[in-house]
């Protein structure tokens, strides 16, 4: 589409709308030996130095060999099918990343409904929005929706066998709030919160109740037992989990009032590659009315 720049009466009109001479005066707040200070930089490389130097770079970084390895914390190797570069690389899906005018972004708005009924079937729940940015993040707004849905509760129960950069994020969005985040320790036995462990933390305080689904460390949890103890306490129960392991895993959205938001990067695409990010909501027309996101389905 044609970008139409601002005409000098343009800016004249808005600059006289507000009421300034003209937009150097908009800037005086930031002295003016900050506004285009001397940056020391290096000198700037053509194509091919520029891709030998990030070449060399990247040689630095440690490799894992084909086969198992648990490094990556929470990023691991996975397979990815051919076809999934020959499906994104068709024309039909090359346009506007950001769908608000849909004229000129069909490819994008077919790629999110898609997305999200694969999600909504995949992990068994009923709706499911497109999306929010990353797996901490969609974690922290399922968060937030619980903690904001009538009651009262002003709790959020976490295991502490949720991903440390998860729960560092979490912490995060609830400073300033007059909401407590209590955080389970890590177990000794087998790296596994127990169903007894969530229900010596429930009262009815507790919005919601946060597991991951495997958690951080590889176990698989009891996550049906928690969601009966979470729900019989009146809290919503919330599962942070992927696409891959609901091939082989009861999906959370088997039980009512638990939302799952996913993480959406490691489903067919290169590690260290960011993706949206799906929130799945729960089997309650009220409480779907509170999911964040642009879209959903």
């Amino acid at each position: 589409m044609t970008f139409n720049p601002h005409t000098p009466e343009d800016r004249a009109a808005m600059l006289a709308a507000i009421g300034v001479p003209s937009t150097d005066v908009l800037f005086e707040v930031v002295p003016a030996s900050k506004r285009f200070p001397n940056l020391d930089l290096p000198p700037r490389l053509t194509e091919m130095e520029a891709v030998a130097r990030l070449s060399e770079l990247a040689s630095r970084n440690f490799a894992p060999p084909p086969g198992a390895t648990f490094l990556g914390a929470g990023s691991y190797q996975h397979f990815v099918p051919s076809t999934v570069n020959a499906i994104i690389s068709r024309g039909e899906y090359f346009t506007a990343y950001t769908p608000y005018q849909p004229e000129v972004a069909q490819g994008t708005l077919q790629t999110i409904y898609e997305f999200q009924t694969m999600v909504a079937e995949l992990f068994g729940m009923d709706l499911a929005n497109a999306s929010i940015y990353d797996g901490a993040t969609a974690l922290a707004e399922a968060m937030m929706m619980a903690l904001s849905a009538p009651g009262n509760r002003t709790r959020a129960v976490i295991t502490g066998t949720v991903h440390p950069n998860y729960r560092e994020v979490l912490r995060t969005y609830v400073e300033g709030l007059p909401v407590q985040l209590t955080e389970l320790p890590i177990p000794a036995k087998n790296f596994a919160t127990s169903v007894a462990d969530v229900q010596a933390a429930l009262d009815d305080t507790v919005a919601c109740v946060i597991v991951q689904y495997p958690n951080f460390f590889g176990a698989i949890e009891d996550i049906q037992a928690m969601a009966d103890a979470a729900h019989a306490a009146g809290a919503v129960f919330i599962v942070s989990t992927y696409p891959v392991p609901m091939g082989i895993l009861t999906p959370p959205g088997s039980s009512a009032r638990t939302w799952s938001p996913p993480r959406g990067r490691r489903s067919a695409w290169p590690r260290a590659t960011a993706v949206p990010t799906s929130v799945c909501s729960p089997r309650s027309s009220a409480l779907c009315a509170r999911c964040r996101g642009a879209s959903w389905a």
